[in-house]
């Protein structure tokens, strides 16, 4: 017996298995009572991190197919690892001080978020629907757990509960319809679904409801509109590192998954799923910034800030092409560093869950400690599109490619949802600047916390200088992956 494509795909799933293994390996050992085990821990995990970083790297000269199809290792999946990988280690660094201040030191909390990052993985490799809902599943029940991690807090609890009951109802609607795209054409393969739906009759009734589920359980997992509602309620009350790794991570795999399908196997039914994800996007973009403006939690504005943002990365999905594909990736990149750098302050602010996050925190930040006030100022800068942070051209080429294929008037209109979110974000900047202190509180800023700052703010300011170099990145992989 051959055992060469056996080794062939082991080898190229080494990244998930490293992964897998070290979310094992730290389970184990947070049995193990020590002193300082939340440290080694962390440690271990963020090593583990750097391995599967660097073997995916070295994968990435050679495009392969792995497991019968079923997985690729190409540019396309290398760079969503590389944001996930980016995304799950700031989540790490920033949430050592942040369990200690809700006396909720468990080790177990790494081996999920490591479990989270493997599914992740998963899914941005999958080019079978059965493996991408395999990464998927494994992905959402970590993260369930994690949401619901804070024991004593009911807000935690009620989030992670209403996370468990619409996360199993977007799980059926999208098994629905990978069911029925099976049974028409007898593959869960992309590939050779794309081709089976090349031949058949795109009129069928069949066909149209199976692409409409498959579409409708993509737009609950990126938080689009009318699925939207979990979003709020889940931000709130999950653990603050988590909900940064959900909008970062969890977005960033959960559109690699939407570029795949509708760019391939569903590139064909183009007429069926564009009319409902153009009304989705505006209707998103529209939702999430007006809803944003009334908030007086900065957890769930940032929650209706991400949906927003959610609106605006699916126009990439209306230009269509390399330019719509690559602005979106680029998009991603760039709101991890910004989303991941506030939250990392909405922790340092933070007094504990029992109290919430309310914006009054930002109080007068400004006169406090001026340099964590700079540092949210360019965070906000950036997720309100003003240059020359990376958020601007985030923006900016997403816009490039609608006009680029047409879409003038949805370009206007995401011009002007821009305007309105930018009022979100600078009502902070105000609270900061020009509002008095509130409540007299020493900021403590680890190590780890200056780190996770440190590279947020790099990377924001980074992607604002050089936009170009980080864009042709984007475009490679996004020509490799789709083309």
């Amino acid at each position: 017996m051959d055992m060469t494509p056996v080794l062939s795909s082991v080898l190229a799933s080494g990244p998930e298995i490293i992964i897998i293994l070290a979310a094992c390996a730290v389970l184990m050992l947070s049995l193990l009572p020590h002193p300082g085990q939340l440290r080694w821990l962390a440690a271990l995990s963020l090593l583990m991190i750097a391995l599967a970083a660097g073997m995916s790297y070295g994968l990435s000269g050679n495009s392969q197919s792995a497991y019968s199809g079923m997985f690729a290792v190409d540019p396309f999946s290398t760079y969503f690892k590389m944001v996930l990988y980016l995304a799950t280690a700031l989540t790490i660094l920033m949430s050592g001080g942040y369990l200690r201040t809700e006396n909720t030191v468990k080790g177990e909390y790494f081996a999920l978020l490591l479990c989270a990052l493997a599914g992740a993985m998963i899914m941005v490799s999958g080019t079978d629907l059965v493996m991408i809902y395999v990464g998927l599943e494994l992905q959402a029940l970590s993260i369930y757990v994690l949401v619901g991690f804070l024991k004593t807090s009911r807000r935690s609890n009620e989030a992670a509960l209403k996370y468990v009951i619409l996360g199993a109802f977007s799980s059926g609607l999208l098994l629905y319809g990978l069911s029925l795209f099976y049974g028409l054409t007898g593959t869960t393969q992309l590939q050779a679904l794309q081709a089976a739906l090349a031949q058949a009759d795109t009129s069928g009734p069949l066909l149209v409801l199976a692409a409409l589920l498959l579409v409708a359980g993509l737009l609950f997992n990126v938080g689009a509109v009318p699925f939207h509602m979990w979003v709020p309620d889940i931000y709130e009350g999950a653990p603050t590192p988590v909900t940064g790794f959900m909008a970062a991570a969890g977005k960033a795999a959960a559109f690699a998954v939407v570029l795949r399908i509708l760019m391939l196997d569903l590139g064909v039914l183009e007429d069926i799923w564009r009319p409902g994800v153009t009304a989705a996007a505006v209707l998103t973009m529209a939702a999430g910034s007006f809803a944003a403006l009334v908030q007086a939690n900065i957890k769930r504005m940032l929650a209706y800030s991400s949906i927003a943002h959610a609106g605006f990365l699916m126009l990439g999905l209306i230009a269509g092409g390399p330019a719509g594909a690559a602005s979106m990736m680029l998009y991603l990149l760039i709101f991890t560093f910004m989303t991941l750098g506030l939250f990392a302050v909405i922790i340092l602010l933070n007094k504990g869950a029992v109290h919430g996050e309310p914006l009054t925190v930002f109080s007068g930040l400004a006169k406090s400690n001026a340099g964590l006030a700079f540092l949210a100022l360019i965070f906000l800068f950036s997720l309100a599109g003003i240059p020359p942070t990376g958020g601007f051209f985030a923006k900016f080429y997403v816009l490039m490619a609608l006009i680029g294929a047409g879409h003038m008037a949805l370009a206007v209109a995401a011009v002007l949802f821009s305007a309105v979110a930018a009022w979100f974000y600078l009502r902070i900047i105000m609270l900061m600047y020009i509002q008095p202190p509130g409540e007299a509180a020493e900021i403590r800023i680890s190590p780890a916390m200056r780190l996770v700052l440190f590279a947020a703010a790099a990377g924001t300011l980074a992607t604002g200088v050089l936009p170009a170099l980080f864009l042709g990145v984007a475009q490679a992989a996004a020509a490799a992956g789709l083309g």
